[in-house]
């Protein structure tokens, strides 16, 4: 009896490690992809407070609206830039992609004060190239 639990709790142990390096394998996959790449470009400008290589990594339709809102708000680019780097979570992981056509989705998680929150991401593809178009953020799934 002994020996089939051992058995039994050495199966378990090896599927559990092996269910961690496929969940780590994927996570690498999904980094390497160019729309994972396109919003951690996204990302990394805002960070920066480069507006220009930021609006690039937008789809085109959201880079007037931008500059409208900062002028409604009677604040620069780069202050917009700045409360939105405020606002987004911290140490963003992309935990899986829908992609169709030239419109991908990504599901992300990260900590914004200290609390998990929840990011869907909406990409699309223009002039080869993957940007983001929208993107939302709550403390639950």
């Amino acid at each position: 009896m002994k020996r089939i639990l051992r058995g039994t709790l050495a199966a378990v142990l090896a599927l559990g490690l092996c269910s961690a390096a496929l969940a780590a394998d994927d996570a690498k996959k999904l980094e390497s992809t160019p729309q994972v790449k396109g919003y951690r470009a996204l990302l990394a400008a805002m960070k920066a407070g480069d507006y220009p290589a930021y609006k690039k990594c937008m789809v085109k339709a959201a880079g007037p609206q931008m500059d409208e809102q900062a002028k409604q708000m009677g604040k620069s680019p780069k202050e917009v830039l700045s409360f939105m780097a405020m606002m987004t979570p911290s140490d963003i992981s992309v935990s899986d992609m829908k992609v169709e056509g030239k419109k991908a989705t990504l599901h992300a998680s990260g900590k914004l004060d200290g609390e998990m929150n929840y990011g869907t991401i909406e990409m699309a593809e223009e002039e080869g190239q993957w940007k983001v178009g929208h993107q939302s953020w709550a403390n639950h799934k």
